[in-house]
């Protein structure tokens, strides 16, 4: 019986195949997984783009009209290429300072997503809107879809925000 048992442990034929069998679909994973990440992450990196250039945009401003707001949504959305529009998300909004660290919304428009409401107040991280003063929020959120783990993972939803002071003024004003 052992001597059966050491012929057995003791031929090598094939063992490459085998070695391969067990391997390369560890290594097709490390690999697609690599690419999946990258791709991850370069979505990640232009959403946050997206909301930096909006808040820029409109912080540069004293006052902001619809087709001024259109106009910053569609460069806001030609950031993403080549990724699909479809679902994302922008809201920009005017935040005045309360006199508590917070900010109450003095204006606020959106794409795909409901603008929040005037005179509601908002959570501000401190130290970014000064005593009186004003800043941009821009809040983006883009439904990312893995091209390889679609089956997966579904879609996650990547959201960023992104405040900015105005420049030209203490206050940009919204007008039609």
């Amino acid at each position: 019986m052992l001597k059966r048992l050491y012929r057995i442990f003791a031929k090598k034929d094939g063992m490459a195949a085998i070695e391969f069998a067990l391997l390369a679909p560890v290594l097709l994973f490390m690999f697609l997984g690599g690419i999946e990440l990258t791709d991850a992450l370069i979505c990640k990196q232009k959403v946050t783009g997206m909301a930096a250039a909006a808040a820029d945009l409109i912080a540069q401003e004293t006052q902001v009209s619809n087709a001024g707001m259109s106009d910053v949504f569609s460069a806001v959305n030609s950031i993403v290429y080549p990724y699909p529009t479809t679902g994302l998300r922008i809201v920009i909004t005017s935040l005045v300072d309360d006199g508590h660290g917070n900010g109450t919304v003095q204006w606020s428009d959106a794409q795909n997503a409901a603008p929040r409401s005037v005179n509601s107040t908002v959570a501000v991280p401190s130290g970014v809107i000064t005593s009186g003063g004003t800043v941009i929020l821009a809040e983006v959120t883009y439904p990312y879809t893995s091209q390889i783990a679609h089956f997966l993972t579904g879609t996650t939803d990547m959201t960023t925000s992104f405040y900015a002071r105005p420049r030209r003024s203490v206050s940009i004003a919204r007008v039609p």
